[in-house]
């Protein structure tokens, strides 16, 4: 079996629902020491996170991601059990073989490559991997970044092996992310029978218009490489489940993603005035994700353009669009982030799967950016 599909199907094989690392890790560190990586294992609560790093002065280049993976769902839904690798028509399934057990494989050979063609090379190659991505991220890479700031480790290019592609491998790299901001907003009437309203006050009539305004309201127009913020509602809640009780309450969640173009912090100030110019009685509680990042050009968006002309012929594109990612800890230390990884159609479904042919690919795509950042 090629290298990089073998590694992947061992790692899919350890059942890591997040926050469990279930042996990943382990594996990963044991190949990375055997070819001159120092390891260091680094827990917060009940997440396992390690950093590795080979090279002692120059540039510092690190591959991070994660080991965890989103549950199952039931496994009887599945083809084939989610946690036992299997090929099917050129498709390598299994939890994780997308979303991103393939491109920790990947980045484990292209550097087992890389460091046996230039044993001496110059620079520094950096493994920055967590078991809290698809969890809560409190105990995870943002740790590990606090702990890389204070022994005053600067990373310079950092690429993250999210499933960046659409249709092909390399089609998309990722060069930025929008920011995520939520809202819990509570709006206080007054409750009562609903054939005496002027004995009440119904949040939720108080509160549509002022819902309606922050709808519509365009909070800024993106630029070239973010589209406008866009605010929406997810969730409404109100009353006692009675028909004849007005309801003393109303429960509002919103969120925001958000462009360069506007800060968090305008994002609630100009909320808030919006509220209260329709006079409600209200609590809001904020809670920033992430703010957005972006690499708008550099050594690394170069490297990785070129990297994938050469292995596959494609243009690729540059895209800020999709959700957050833990680039969104590392880029504010001021490295240059990208993602980019394999096809993400079947990410976070049942029967998630990968072409295994795209595995060594991305193998040969990471040592492309190597041999560009550190060599050339």
């Amino acid at each position: 079996m090629e290298r990089t599909l073998e590694l992947t199907c061992e790692l899919i094989r350890r059942p890591s629902v997040t926050p469990d690392d279930a042996g990943c890790q382990e594996l990963m560190m044991a190949r990375l020491q055997a070819i001159g990586f120092t390891c260091v294992p680094l827990q917060s609560g009940e997440v396992k996170n390690f950093w590795a790093v080979r090279g002692d002065s120059g540039p510092l280049l690190v591959f991070a991601g994660h080991t965890d993976v989103v549950p199952t769902g039931p496994e009887s839904a599945w083809d084939s059990p989610p946690f036992s690798p299997e090929l099917r028509d050129g498709l390598l399934y299994g939890r994780g073989a997308a979303d991103m057990k393939g491109s920790l494989a990947a980045m484990i050979i292209a550097c087992e490559d890389f460091v046996a063609a230039q044993p001496e090379h110059p620079g520094r190659i950096g493994f920055l991997i967590t078991a809290d991505e698809e969890g809560p991220a409190h105990d995870g890479t943002i740790k590990v970044v606090e702990y890389l700031q204070q022994r005053g480790e600067q990373i310079d290019w950092c690429l993250v092996g999210e499933p960046s592609s659409s249709e092909q491998l390399g089609d998309v790299v990722k060069n930025g992310r929008r920011g995520s901001l939520g809202a819990v907003l509570t709006v206080r009437g007054v409750q009562g029978h609903i054939a005496y309203p002027q004995l009440a006050d119904n949040p939720i009539h108080r509160a549509l218009p002022a819902l309606h305004a922050l709808s519509c309201q365009p909070w800024d127009q993106g630029n070239d490489f973010f589209p406008a913020t866009s605010l929406q509602i997810s969730n409404i809640n109100s009353g006692t489940g009675a028909t004849n009780v007005i309801p003393g309450e109303l429960t509002v969640m919103f969120n925001f993603r958000f462009s360069t173009e506007v800060t968090a912090a305008e994002l609630r100030r100009r909320t808030e005035t919006i509220l209260d110019a329709h006079k409600l009685d209200y609590l809001i509680d904020w809670q920033l994700s992430g703010e957005p990042f972006l690499t708008a050009s550099g050594d690394l968006v170069s490297a990785a353009v070129d990297s994938i002309l050469d292995s596959t012929g494609l243009t690729t594109e540059l895209s800020t669009a999709g959700g957050t990612s833990d680039g969104r800890f590392i880029a504010p230390t001021g490295a240059q982030v990208l993602e980019l990884g394999p096809v993400n159609a079947t990410i976070h479904k049942r029967n998630e799967c990968v072409r295994a042919a795209d595995l060594p690919r991305l193998a040969e795509l990471y040592r492309g950016i190597l041999q560009r950042l550190l060599l050339d």
